[in-house]
């Protein structure tokens, strides 16, 4: 799920758009049988905004700019990469509550 690199981390993330809220709603399972961190979306998936929303978010949680956090799998899947630079594991497992 949290990968670390030498520039920051590479997060596995499970995108649930349409939800009521943005939020971290849990820890699954994912079809390799990996972690994945699971992120509802207040945004649907149509024309970017739920990926737009996702990389929001993480920058926000994260106090990262918004620079900082790419999408570099995924963009149409359920099933996302995101690497954030300029952070490390445990600024992300305590900013995202894990």
């Amino acid at each position: 799920m949290i990968i670390e690199r030498a520039d920051g981390v590479e997060l596995r993330i499970w995108a649930k758009p349409r939800g009521s809220r943005t939020r971290v709603t849990g820890i699954r399972k994912g079809p390799d049988g990996l972690d994945l961190l699971e992120v509802a979306l207040g945004a649907p998936p149509v024309d970017g905004a739920a990926n737009a929303e996702l990389l929001e978010f993480l920058a926000r949680q994260l106090k990262v700019p918004k620079r900082s956090v790419v999408l570099s799998r995924g963009a149409s899947s359920r099933e996302k990469v995101v690497q954030i630079l300029g952070v490390d594991r445990n600024q992300v497992v305590a900013s995202l509550g894990l």
